[in-house]
């Protein structure tokens, strides 16, 4: 059963940020991660402050350098669809066709995807676990198939977003607003690799977000010249599934060799996890099954996997490895 909560629909960002300021107050803006965590007992909100009404956050449009702005309250299915994004960041839109089903795709937003709270079952169900405040993670010693063989400790959970791992692997940044600045595309400008909070660094929070901050925008660069890019992603079911391991690749190729090379993990990590190791395994080579291979071995040589999820080294490994040669 939901708490009672009070509900403000934001006129604006500046309504919307001195709303934030309520205690116990929680953003609203697809609503499809939110609800759920309200009916699950994550989250048990005074107040509910919806951003869903501000036009300004949403659509799709070009940057003065060459790039791409899109707005946090755009939903995944527009990502999906948009031909600049289709035409510039293929990457992007095969991560964004792949988000849970056509109805999530159509009511959640882009911001709130790589917002997302973890989707572990012992955070989701009813255990205390360290994550809500508790002192231990139950996935050590429990059902840990689903969890992190990357940067996992004292939390394993695994980022549940599809859209992150693209935008990491594009380089993106993500305007934030706040209390000093409530425009669309004022406040600060942060990295996207620099948004996300290991457990090891705080195990309450997965972003860098005060709670009276909102991201209002993406930023994606000017492609280069020869950048190829793809996103493959594991599933045990084609729709309404999370990764069990995802890979998005970004390769820029000059006369088929490897000039620059970004290789990001999904489904592995508490957020997405960059493969340095296979990057540089690519660097300076035409890829061929040889080099395809040697990238996919190096892409889990960090891994430390539990007791149950051993099977997430090959399933990397292996979509490494294949979307690397199809890209090629």
């Amino acid at each position: 059963m939901m708490n009672n909560f009070a509900y403000t629909k934001a006129g604006s960002m500046a309504e919307a940020i001195k709303a934030l300021n309520t205690k116990g107050a929680c953003l609203h803006a697809g609503g499809t991660d939110l609800l759920g965590c309200i009916r699950d007992g994550i989250l048990a909100p005074s107040r509910v402050v919806s951003i869903a009404g501000l036009k300004e956050l949403k659509g799709i449009s070009a940057r003065p350098d060459g790039g791409l702005r899109i707005g946090a309250l755009t939903t995944i299915a527009e990502v999906a669809s948009s031909a600049p994004i289709r035409d510039k960041y293929a990457v992007l839109t095969q991560a964004a066709a792949d988000v849970a089903s056509p109805q999530l795709r159509n009511q959640g937003t882009i911001g709130g995807n790589i917002c997302q709270r973890p989707r572990c079952w012992y955070y989701r169900g009813d255990f205390p676990c360290a994550r809500k405040g508790g002192d231990l993670c139950y996935a050590v010693e429990g059902e840990n198939q689903y969890h992190a063989i990357f940067g996992g400790g004292p939390c394993f959970f695994v980022h549940p977003s599809d859209t992150a791992v693209a935008l990491v692997a594009l380089q993106a940044q993500l305007a934030i607003a706040g209390p000093a600045a409530t425009g669309p595309a004022a406040g600060k400008i942060v990295k996207i690799e620099e948004f996300f909070v290991g457990p090891d660094k705080n195990i309450l929070k997965e972003n860098i977000l005060a709670t009276n901050e909102i991201v209002t925008e993406i930023r994606l660069p000017p492609p280069a010249a020869g950048v190829r890019s793809s996103y493959r992603k594991v599933r045990a079911r084609q729709a309404w599934d999370f990764a069990l391991a995802s890979v998005a690749l970004v390769l820029q190729f000059e006369n088929q060799t490897v000039s620059r090379a970004r290789i990001v993990l999904g489904g592995t990590g508490p957020f997405p996890w960059r493969a340095v190791a296979a990057e540089k395994a690519l660097i300076g080579k035409r890829i061929d099954a040889t080099v395809a291979a040697a990238a996919g071995t190096a892409a889990i040589e960090d891994a430390s996997p539990m007791r149950d999820n051993g099977h997430k080294l090959q399933m990397v490994q292996g979509a490494v490895e294949e979307s690397l040669l199809a890209l090629a």
